[in-house]
Parts: C-alpha cells; structure tokens; sequence
C-alpha cells in the first residue's frame, strides 16, 4: 500500500468521532508535505471520499491538489469536487472549536502572531479554518479560468454561511462571493449578502472590497441609495494612507450622489480620516468637474463636458454610470418644473428642459411617474401634465408597519452600539492609548472657584 493509498484508508476509519478525528488530523499535518508531492494523483483519491462523512480529510486532499499549477482541463474537476465539499462538508469537522471563539482566533491569529499562546487545539482549529478559505479562494480562481463565474456563486454563498459565526460577521470569503456575482452578472444573488448589519471585520481590506463591490452590485440593480451607502461606508472609513480602492469608490460615490440627490458637495463628514479628505479630491478631479458642470443645471455643458472627457471615464468604467447621471439631468429638469406649474403641456416641458421632442418628455414623464418620482397625469388628447401632490397620507396599515420595522432595527443599532462602546471603553489597549494621548493638566489650567455665589 503507497502512501495515497494509506492516507485515503485512515481518512476512512477515523472520520466517526471527535477523538478519531483528532488522531486524523494530527496523521494529516504530518503528511501534509508528501500529500503535496503527489497532488496529481490526488484527483483519483477524491473519488473515493464522502466529503459529508469525511469532511476533514477530504478538506487536506482538496487543498493539496489545488495547491500547484492546474491546466484547465483539470480545473473543471477540481471546481466540481470543491462544490460537492462545499455543499456537503460537515461544520463541525471543519471547525473542531466553539463557535464563538472562531472570529476571535482568527483576529488574533492574523494581527496579532501570538500562536504560541493558544492551546493546540484552538490553533489547530483556526488552521482549519485558513485551509477552508484558502481552497473556496482557489476555487473562486479555478471558475473564473474556466470563465464561467457562474458555477461558483452558489456554492462560495454557501461556504459564507458555514463559516459565519452569525449574519453580523464578515468573513474573507464575502468579497470573493460578490466578485463572481458582479463577473457572473447575478446581482440579485449578491444583495442577498449585502441586507446585513456588519459589525464585525476580521481585516480592514475585507470590509473596504465587500462595501466596494457591494456598492457596484446595487448600481447594477438600480439600488442607488443602497450603494451610496456601501460607497460611503469605503470612503469614510479609517485609513492611514489612501489606498485605490478608496479612490475607484469615492469616483462612484460622485456618480451616484449626483444621481440620487442631483447635487454633489466635496464637504465629507467630520468622522472621515484626515488622509481622505485631504487627498481623495486630488485623485478625482474630472469627477469633480462634472459635478460643478451638473450643478448648473445646463444639460449641454454636461453633456459636452462628457465627450471631452469620455477616455478617461471609459478607462475607469465609469462611463455607465457618467450615462445615467446624464439622464438623471433631465428627471431634476422636470422635477424643478413641478414646484413652479401646476399644468404644463409636453411640448413645453420638451423645450424647457431640451429634450428632442414631445414623445420624449412623455417616456421620461411616464418613468418618473412609475418610478414614484414625480406624482402626475398626462392627458392623451391635448398633451397636457397636470402635477399633483404626493398622495401618501402616512396613515395606511402598510405604512405603519414600515414606520414600526424602521423604529425597531433604529432601536436595535442603537443597542448594539452601546454595547460596543462599553467594550471598547474597557478594552486595556484602547484604555493604554487613550491614557497616552491625554494632554496633562496643570493647576493653573482650571478656573479658579468662586469664593461666593449669588442667590
């Protein structure tokens, strides 16, 4: 019996119980180097695995085999017996440590190297844990040579949520989930992600890609609020240096505020890293010029303005969304008309606003009714637009309920932040730095205290 052969064989008899397991894993750490040489006739050995009942060994056959040079016929079974891993592997073989402790593992692990101060097990679980990323990232590569990004949204969703400690925690793994659905075009996949309240972040990088590519997600479903949200999260955020993700989100983060808001002020709120006030404008100016050119309100010094600079926002693709912003000049056109006339024919609003003829203020009219834009009707006969107030009453049942969710999840951050901030206010690093940085104060420094009072 070859040695494949005799792992394969242990890797069968002791995938039962937890002290089996054990056993396993230390024989799988010993013969890790010789798994490794002889990663191609690994791909046979998978065959003969379940990766449900033998999560653990079929996880180190995994990582051996994709851990070399692969040719693309091979990557399309590697892909393969990576999803079947995925969707079948067995949580609590893959972990072998509490739940609770796994984020924190992980944390310490990467930041901070204190391996030599946790017992063996813990280590040995947080090692599992680092091969489980590693083969779902090479998997994410193998698809994508395969250019079928498709393949490997279900089954990366899936390694999320065996992973997730709980909704609230990022993992490494939701940037690359959300890349193969912005590759793959299967956005409405990736905004299943993107509904929860993050308050937990291993590495920074991590959360800047996630809020990039969740923004860019929600561009592409038309969620313009949504990704002003991510995209500001990635601008505002702590940095001690700008880095390109910073500046490609702040260049979106124009787009859609323009979109979203029709207008665009430099001013970032006081809570942002002096590093991205002071630097991310430089990196962005012709985005810059085109919101001072929006800001006039004039469509055909925007849309000149656009031609001239049509390399350059193609070259960052971003002429899109320069597209939309475009479009959206229109819809703010009309939205002006809408707080100076009450009824306005279609002709005029066309001249008005230099659309090309009536029929087109009528298809923009008709969208931004349906949208909830504006609140209007048209009458057919004479080509009239009669503007009305917005009909909401806020007192339906549905509204109600809305108002009641809001108020809820409002209350439930607001916890969740008090919470943080009492753990933080205790935490003996940030008590040591918030200790250094104190300025001193002398006894001169305090007014002095009134002799008298009067009453």
């Amino acid at each position: 019996m070859d040695a494949v052969e005799a792992v394969v064989t242990q890797i069968q008899g002791l995938s039962s119980s937890a002290g089996d397991l054990t056993r396993l894993h230390t024989i799988l750490k010993q013969a890790e180097e010789s798994l490794h040489s002889e990663s191609v006739r690994l791909f046979s050995a998978l065959d003969q695995l379940d990766p449900s009942k033998h999560s653990l060994g079929f996880l180190y056959i995994l990582e051996a085999c994709s851990s070399g040079p692969v040719t693309k016929e091979r990557a399309s079974t590697l892909v393969l017996a990576i999803s079947r891993f995925i969707s079948s592997c067995a949580a609590e073989q893959i972990r072998l440590a509490p739940e609770k402790c796994m984020h924190l593992i992980l944390n310490y692990l990467i930041y901070y190297k204190l391996v030599c101060t946790f017992p063996e097990a813990i280590v040995n679980a947080a090692c599992l844990i680092c091969a489980v990323i590693s083969v779902c990232k090479r998997f994410k590569d193998q698809v994508l040579l395969l250019e079928a990004p498709i393949r490997g949204v279900a089954p990366m969703l899936t390694a999320i949520r065996k992973l997730q400690v709980s909704s609230e925690y990022l993992t490494t793994l939701h940037p690359e989930f959300l890349l193969l659905c912005l590759q793959a075009k299967s956005y409405k996949t990736g905004l299943s992600v993107l509904h929860d309240d993050i308050s937990e972040v291993d590495q920074p990088r991590d959360l800047f890609l996630y809020c990039y590519y969740g923004g860019m997600i929600c561009i592409g479903q038309k969620h313009f609020r949504k990704a002003l949200e991510l995209l500001h999260n990635v601008v505002t955020a702590p940095m001690s240096t700008v880095n390109a993700i910073a500046v490609e989100a702040y260049k979106k983060y124009i787009l859609v505020f323009l979109i979203l808001h029709g207008h665009f002020s430099t001013n970032l709120p006081k809570y942002t890293s002096s590093v991205a006030q002071r630097n991310l404008k430089n990196f962005c100016s012709p985005y810059i010029e085109l919101a001072n050119s929006y800001g006039t309100g004039k469509i055909t010094e925007l849309e000149a303005y656009v031609q001239a600079n049509r390399e350059k926002f193609e070259s960052d693709n971003n002429l899109g969304l320069v597209n939309q912003v475009v479009s959206s000049m229109y819809k703010r056109n009309i939205q002006r008309l809408t707080q100076t006339y009450l009824t306005l024919s279609l002709q005029d609003i066309a001249n008005t606003v230099q659309l090309n003829s009536a029929k087109e203020a009528e298809m923009h009219v008709l969208q931004m009714i349906q949208d909830g834009e504006i609140f209007a009707t048209i009458n057919q006969k004479d080509g009239m637009v009669r503007f009305h107030e917005d009909p909401e009453q806020y007192k339906s049942c549905e509204m109600i309920e809305h108002i009641d969710s809001s108020i809820q999840r409002i209350m439930m951050l607001s916890r969740k932040l008090t919470a943080m901030d009492e753990h933080i206010s205790c935490d003996p690093l940030y008590l040591a730095k918030a200790g250094r940085e104190r300025p001193r104060f002398d006894l001169d420094d305090y007014e002095s205290v009134p002799q008298k009072f009067n009453i």
